[in-house]
Order: structure tokens, then sequence, then C-alpha cells
């Protein structure tokens, strides 16, 4: 197979995953790209770190109600998926539909809200959108439970609008009005009648526990509506469809989806691909998967240009380099210390700064957050003990008799970590590091020993480059 090929798949792999050993990456190539792709599509059974035995170790992931505990559970989830794109797409619409925990205060209907992101984060947008206004976590966030037949609260209703689906300048205010109208009645279950006359939330028999949707007939407001030029009785669900069919939401998915999954910042070229996403939308019947599918089969999406366009998030870093370095694949004590870095990082699992979500691309990196990153990636790669490591020491040391070069052997680790595209200077600066010993010999090479510790040296090194940054 050939290094563009690898190459190829790795830069797949990185977008729609957290990324791939070399061992995945050969047997992908040895699928084809097409294939891969679909089975990213197509996920099935995630075999992840099944609940039961984490619960042995962590006690405070059985119930779920503490963000930290949460956090770490969704670490899991994503350090040890068969199914990476089923929770890339959890991240990417936990990004866009921003909600968080410091306003709810109950974690486990945050995570109720990621699990119905990964069940229809790739289907058909307007099911999406649909789920997305009955999902608790959401309502008690932007305060639907509080939009009443004849006093209504505007808050769901402009950020449907403007954040989740069609953007600035493609609507009124009075379209916020009626989208806010039809939404009346969208409220908690587990709230008694009392209380919710009241303004309050119940906390009997369960109170947050127990959250779920429940549509208020009574509340209604069953007027007639004008909405994007429309006329009607309005319900939700008939509002959701109308805003489907526009044109500027299916310019404001594809888009946001185009610099989640290929580049920061859209080109004439990237402009060309969104056309062709914004086609698939309404070819496919809004259907998220088919408009990733345009987008990953794409010449621009497989492109030289395309690959390390993109600013690595906080969340896809930490999991990316785990990833690699095949830590945390058991029960492991540390794991709530992976959510914390991300957050050092600027990116909090279940903790969004604002229902604007997180300021991507190069906002994330500043002086700060740059050595966090730097310190974990470097750390995690560079360990020994952690079997990704040692499956990369082990194949060096079947290459060339167990003895590189300087040069091989920052070539070949770049090579493994990525392959990552690094500049003249970048390659110029670790052979320099790596010439101060001269070769290495891993012949017979011990665990532990200093001809291991000098690739580990230089794996550290090269996840502390700028490119390593990138995806």
């Amino acid at each position: 197979m050939s290094n563009n090929d690898i190459a190829t798949m790795a830069h797949l792999m990185r977008r729609a995953g957290f990324g791939a050993t070399r061992d995945e990456l050969e047997e992908k190539v040895s699928r084809g790209y097409t294939a891969v792709v679909e089975d990213l599509l197509n996920p099935g059974d995630p075999q992840t770190l099944p609940d039961d035995l984490i619960r042995r170790y962590h006690v405070d992931q059985s119930e779920l109600r503490q963000l930290d505990g949460a956090a770490a559970y969704w670490m899991y989830q994503m350090v040890t998926t068969k199914a990476p794109l089923e929770e890339k797409i959890a991240l990417f619409w936990h990004g866009l539909f921003a909600t968080g925990y410091s306003k709810l205060n109950q974690a486990r209907t945050l995570l109720n809200q990621i699990d119905m992101f990964k069940r229809d984060g790739l289907g058909d947008f307007r099911s999406l959108l649909v789920e997305l206004s009955r999902d608790p976590a959401m309502i008690i966030w932007l305060d639907n439970n509080e939009n009443h037949k004849g006093a209504i609260n505007e808050n769901f209703g402009r950020e449907l609008l403007e954040l989740f689906s069609m953007g600035i300048g493609s609507y009124t205010e009075d379209d916020i009005k009626a989208c806010s109208r039809a939404f009346t009645g969208w409220t908690l279950g587990n709230a008694g009648y009392m209380a919710v006359r009241a303004g309050k939330d119940s906390i009997w028999p369960y109170g947050r526990i127990a959250w779920h949707f429940d549509y208020r007939d009574w509340d209604h407001d069953e007027g007639e509506k004008t909405f994007l030029g429309e006329k009607g009785r309005f319900n939700g669900e008939d509002i959701i469809e109308i805003i489907c069919r526009q044109d500027s939401t299916a310019r404001f998915v594809s888009t946001r989806l185009f610099q989640f999954f290929t580049a920061d910042e859209v080109d004439e070229g990237g402009e060309q691909v969104i056309e062709q996403m914004m086609a698939t939308y309404f070819e496919s019947g809004y259907e998220i998967r088919a408009v990733l599918r345009t987008l990953f089969n794409s010449d621009y999406f497989k492109s030289e240009k395309a690959r390390f366009a993109r600013v690595k998030g906080p969340i896809e870093l930490v999991v990316g380099a785990i990833r690699t370095a095949g830590s945390y694949q058991t029960p492991t004590l540390g794991v709530h210390a992976t959510a914390n870095q991300a957050f050092f990082m600027g990116q909090g699992l279940l903790q969004p700064p604002t229902v604007e979500g997180w300021h991507e691309g190069v906002e994330w990196i500043d002086s700060g957050a740059l050595v966090e990153r730097v310190n974990f990636a470097a750390k995690e790669v560079s360990n020994l003990d952690n079997p990704g490591v040692r499956a990369i020491i082990d194949r060096l040391a079947t290459e060339n008799g167990g003895e590189l070069t300087p040069e091989q052997l920052v070539d070949r680790c770049v090579d493994l970590l990525g392959p990552i595209d690094i500049s003249d200077t970048t390659r110029s600066a670790l052979i320099e590091f790596a010439s101060r010993e001269g070769n290495v010999d891993l012949t017979g090479h011990e665990p532990g020993g200093k001809s291991e510790q000098r690739v580990a040296n230089v794996l550290r090194l090269v996840a502390s480059t700028k490119e390593y940054q990138l995806a």
C-alpha cells in the first residue's frame, strides 16, 4: 500500500474519528476508502467499555448526576469506541446545540442528550431538531418550560433560528415571536401541576432525575401564526418543517459540518463542496449521513490541501493522544484527569461557556492552553508502559535490523504518530536532538532501557511540535 493511501486514510480517521494506529490504518486501507467511509457512516456496536465494569471502579458513574463523573464516563466512550463517528458527531452537535451543567445541575440529563445525538445525529435534520426541542436539558437550558400561552419566552425560539439552524439575518423579530408561540406547551414532565402554575420545578417524587418531555395542550397557543412568510396554526413540528425547507438552513448546516470536519476557514474550493453538500441535504430529505458522505468522498476533502487545515479541539487532542498511546482501555482511576485536562485547554465536556458553544479554530490556542496541550500529548505518547507506545517501538525494532540513524528515527516517529506533515525547520530541530547520541540500536531492546527511552524522547518531542496541534 502506498504512503499516500495511508496518509489519506489517516486524514479521514482524524476527521471522522480521533485518529488511528498504524495497524488500524493498514487494515482500513486494505478494505478501501469508500468502504471505510460507509462503515463510519453506518456505525454498528461501538463495543465501548461496559458500564458494569466501569461501575466496579467508579461508584460516581452509577447515577452520573455529578459533572466530573459524567464527563469521565463520556471520555471512556470516546477512547474505547469502535464507532468513532458516532462519538464525533455527538461532539459536533454538543458544540452546536451547546447545553451546560451550570444551569441544569444534573449531568445525567445532559448525558441523555448526548445519547440522543449519537442515536439521531446522522439521521435527518428535521427529526433531530424535533428531538432537541423535546429534550429536557434543552428545555431547561433555554427556558422553554417558562414559555406559556399568552406569556411567551423567546429564548428557545430565538436560538433555534439564530444558532441552531438558519443563522443571523435569515428571519425577523416577528418570526421569533411566531416560533416561540408555536413551542408553547412543550415542557417538562415530572413537575407537579401546582408547581407548573407557580413556575417552579417540583422535586417530588424524583425531581431532576426523572425529567422528561411533556406536551400540555392547555398551555399551547393554537392561534394563527405567520412564520417565514407562511401562515397557519403552527405547532413546533410545523415550524421545524418550515425551517428545514430553507436554503439558509441547508447552507448553515453544510457550512458548520464543513468547518468541523474539513477546514477552519472556507476557501473557494470549500465553497464548491458546501454547494454540493447543500444539494445532497435537499435530495436526501435533510439526512446528515448523506451530507457527510458527499463531504468525505469529495476530491477536496481527500486532497493534500485539506490535511492539517484544522486546529485540533481539546477533546480531539486528548482522546487522539490516548487512543494512540493505547491507555485507559480498562477502568483507570485517573480517567477524571483526562476530562479535566481538556477543560484546562478550554473545552470542558458538558460545560460549554455559553449557548453559543466554543469558539474554535485558532482560538483554541493561547499561551496557557498550548502548555497544557503539549504537556498532555507528550506525556501520553512517550510513556513506555502504554501499549500503543510499545507497539511503535516493536515496529521500529523490526526495521533496518533494529538500528536507525537519527534521520530514520525522526522520520519513522513522525510517520507512526500520524503520518504528520512537518516543516523542514521542525524536522531539522528533531534530527539535531536525536543526533546527540548517534544511531539508536533496538536489537534485543530491554523494556524501559536506554534505546527505548531514546525513542520515547523523540516521540515526546514530535508531540510537542506545532504540527501535532493540527488535524
